[in-house]
């Protein structure tokens, strides 16, 4: 079956997504950071490697990296106990397959098919994929690799001269610096495992498989879950892609290219634009047929309506981007989905802000959505890259769960860091302008309609065409909730006192994100006795939460109410509204 004369007849439902990414442990925060334009480049953090080490701003120079800057995702708690796990085997497994089982836990549980689930049943399972987009090698590969380098160590030291009766002991200390090999360090490593481990720890019998298309990668691997569904042989499929190597070796891999911004920004199809930064993340979607989805009542988030590939030939050189052969990709995916590529009104681009990757992709995008097109101006280009680094084999999915989510939202999301558009691309006489900042997406005759593109150094071309879904009606479909009330209440102000201390030390804990998760339930099921002292406020985070409590303890908990120019509001009773005195 053809999976292009397909998707027509069997448009696929996405019912569930999770994503890790910079600043983000969950796809609430992802959404949030989007909208509210934040910028998660940062420095190297100490705990993947010290930037003195292998630092410096010489491009030239040998085994050293000019960049120092990229996007990391955030302390993530794993509990291996809750995949089964023996925690003896966590040494020796990568951190992709780790990340990769708790991404894949939240994307069903978000998709209702969470391990609780009656939905859930035994012959779905057994008709439940997972084909993800992978990197070709992963961090653990690299301490196994360099464990294995003591007969050089061994050499190198009885050349320099030092006693023959001392080489074993420091071989051994070196050796020391490093993981070792045991039975369970060679899955640990492998790619391919990141699936293999889901499969195994959901029990689920559909194909399983990674792709590696570099930073076409998760578009490819959902390419290849679209067929799954559209031809039968899965029910329900878990894609997209897993990266979470900012090691020395990438950085030095970009660096000597180079492809690197020496400005430390990315600032796609910008006149600002020198270059990309490497980021972590992991993002995954769960799909179903639309006919199933909607018999089943999941909740659906957006359709996939058309899918294009292609790769650029013979060209200048094999890591040389190609305008038509991006074109074709783009072409194809509109030939998919049966309607015309002007239609769309937002793309979310490769858009890595490199020299040549820019230039190429918006030439490719004037061949397709300016061709027979007078109107300009009229649809929106993003690059969530600019926002989070380029996630490599992530990079697609990151970018087609932003489409998602604008599409669902009914948002158009912004793009960070573009003062001003390339003027070589003369943008202002193209059907396409850069969208910086979050707006309401309003329809224009058609549905909302997003096309999602992702490049692979090789040549391999992936756009992705989607549509808001416009079947039964949904409630409460707003996804981000980026401000959160907090209450507190007592008898008294003397035990309101204590109860903020005591929530001052568990927030500040190791269970403080779920501590801020019961707080955050809580404060909106209370009912507030009138007779209690409360304290109110709003927080976006549990940082600014406990800034808030201590601001309020040191402002004090009397028997005068009082407010604070950061939003804290104190009684010590409530208001009686019948005669609205205290």
């Amino acid at each position: 079956m053809n999976l292009n004369s397909s998707l027509k007849k069997t448009p696929i439902a996405v019912v569930g997504v999770s994503a890790m990414f910079a600043d983000a442990k969950n796809i609430e925060e992802f959404w949030t950071n989007i909208i509210q334009s934040r910028d998660s480049i940062k420095d190297v953090p100490p705990n993947r490697w010290l930037i003195d080490d292998y630092f410096d701003e010489d491009m030239t120079a040998p085994d050293k990296t000019y960049c120092k800057r990229g996007g990391f995702l955030p302390e993530i708690d794993f509990n291996p106990m809750e995949f089964g796990l023996p925690p003896n085997i966590l040494e020796v497994t990568d951190a992709s397959q780790l990340l990769g089982l708790v991404a894949a836990r939240d994307a069903f549980e978000d998709a209702g098919y969470g391990r609780k689930s009656e939905k859930f049943t035994t012959a779905l399972k057994a008709k439940t994929g997972v084909l993800l987009g992978v990197g070709g090698g992963q961090k653990l590969i690299t301490p196994l690799i360099a464990r294995l380098q003591y007969p050089i160590w061994e050499r190198a030291l009885r050349a320099s001269g030092i006693a023959e009766a001392d080489i074993p002991k420091i071989i051994e200390k070196m050796k020391s610096a490093y993981i070792g090999w045991n039975e369970n360090s060679f899955p640990g490593l492998l790619g391919n495992v990141i699936s293999g481990r889901i499969t195994n720890r959901f029990d689920l019998g559909g194909i399983n498989s990674v792709v590696d298309a570099a930073c076409a990668a998760s578009l490819s691997a959902i390419k290849m879950s679209l067929s799954e569904l559209v031809e039968g042989r899965c029910d329900m499929m878990l894609t997209g892609g897993v990266d979470t190597d900012n090691s020395p070796f990438m950085y030095m891999s970009f660096s000597k290219t180079p492809a690197f911004s020496k400005s430390g920004n990315i600032s796609p199809f910008s006149e600002q634009a020198d270059g990309m930064l490497i980021g972590e993340g992991i993002g995954m979607l769960v799909l179903k047929r639309l006919d199933d989805a909607e018999r089943d009542n999941d909740k659906i988030y957006a359709v996939i309506k058309g899918v294009g590939t292609s790769s650029d030939g013979r060209f200048k050189s094999v890591y040389a981007p190609r305008p038509s052969g991006q074109a074709l990709a783009m072409n194809r995916a509109y030939e998919d989905a049966g309607y015309a590529p002007e239609t769309v009104g937002l793309l979310e681009a490769h858009g890595t802000g490199t020299g040549a990757g820019d230039p190429t992709e918006f030439t490719s995008m004037q061949m397709v959505f300016g061709a027979n097109n007078p109107r300009k101006q009229h649809i929106a280009l993003g690059s969530v890259k600019s926002q989070i680094g380029h996630t490599k084999s992530a990079a697609g999915a990151a970018g087609i769960i932003k489409a998602v989510l604008a599409l669902h939202h009914k948002v158009l999301p912004p793009t960070i860091n573009v003062k001003e558009p390339n003027s070589k691309f003369k943008i202002e006489d193209s059907a396409i302008y850069i969208n910086t900042e979050a707006r309401p997406w309003l329809r224009n005759g058609h549905p909302r309609r997003s096309g999602v593109s992702a490049f692979g150094f090789g040549g391999i071309n992936v756009h992705i065409t989607l549509e808001e879904y416009q079947g039964r009606g949904t409630t409460d479909y707003r996804l981000h909730e980026p401000y959160k009330s907090i209450l507190l209440q007592a008898p008294n102000p003397t035990e309101l006192f204590k109860i903020g201390n005591e929530l001052l030390v568990q927030l500040s804990g190791v269970e403080g994100e779920s501590v801020f998760k019961k707080l955050v339930a809580d404060s909106k099921e209370q009912t507030l006795n009138q007779q209690n002292a409360r304290v109110g406020f709003i927080a976006n985070s549990i940082e600014d939460c406990i800034e808030s409590l201590k601001t309020a303890h040191l402002q004090g908990f009397s028997s005068k109410a009082w407010s604070h120019p950061k939003g804290i509001y104190y009684r010590p009773t409530g208001i009686d509204i019948n005669t609205n005195k205290v």
